[in-house]
C-alpha cells in the first residue's frame, strides 16, 4: 500500500528538521495517539546527516480477524532514518521486532516552507503486510493510525521547538 501523509508546522523547516534529528524530542511525544513505547536506541551525526534508530509500538484496536493471526502486543518496530539536514529530507525503513516476514515498510519525507509561513512535511512510503485474508485491513489500520499520530505530533514538535 502506497501512502502520502502531510503535516503542517508553525516552526520553520530548519527548526522542524533539527527537532526530528534531536533525541530529546522523542520523550516529549509519548502519549500521542496510536503509537507508543517510543524509545531512542541510537542517534549519530556525521557530515550533515543524522542517522536515528527509534523503537515504536502500535497502540490501536485491531479487528478480531487480525488479532487471530497477529498478536497486537508484538506490533513493535525500529524506524531507521537517515536525515539530510541541509536538504530537509530523510529516508526511512521499518525493521519489525516480530513478524519480519509479514511487514515491510520504507519511505521518505521532505520538509519545505509553507506558503503561509511555517513548514510542511510530506511523508510518503510503501507498506506491505503479508497476512492471509486480512493484510489489507492491517495495512489500512497502520496507515490510518500513522496519519492520526502525525496530526497530533505536529503541534507537539512545535511546542518542543518553542521550548
Amino acid at each position: 500500500m502506497h501512502f502520502e501523509l502531510t503535516q503542517r508546522f508553525t516552526s520553520s523547516p530548519a527548526e522542524v528538521g533539527d527537532a526530528y534529528a534531536d533525541a530529546a524530542l522523542y520523550p516529549t511525544l509519548v502519549g500521542l495517539p496510536k503509537l507508543g513505547g517510543i524509545e531512542v536506541l541510537d542517534l549519530a551525526t556525521a557530515d550533515g546527516h543524522v542517522r536515528s534508530r527509534i523503537r515504536y509500538r502500535f497502540q490501536d484496536h485491531l479487528p478480531a480477524a487480525v488479532t487471530a493471526v497477529v498478536d497486537p502486543h508484538k506490533l513493535t518496530w525500529v524506524q531507521v532514518t537517515d536525515h539530510d539536514l541541509a536538504a530537509g529530507t530523510a529516508t526511512f525503513r521499518l525493521d519489525p521486532d516480530h513478524y519480519p516476514d509479514r511487514l515491510k515498510a520504507s519511505g521518505s519525507f521532505r520538509i519545505t516552507a509553507a506558503a503561509d509561513g511555517g513548514a510542511v512535511r510530506v511523508v510518503t512510503g510503501d507498506l506491505k503486510v503479508k497476512v492471509l485474508l486480512v493484510a489489507g485491513q492491517v495495512e489500512h489500520a497502520i496507515v490510518d493510525g500513522l496519519g492520526e499520530y502525525l496530526q497530533a505530533e505536529a503541534p507537539a514538535v512545535d511546542a518542543y521547538v518553542a521550548g
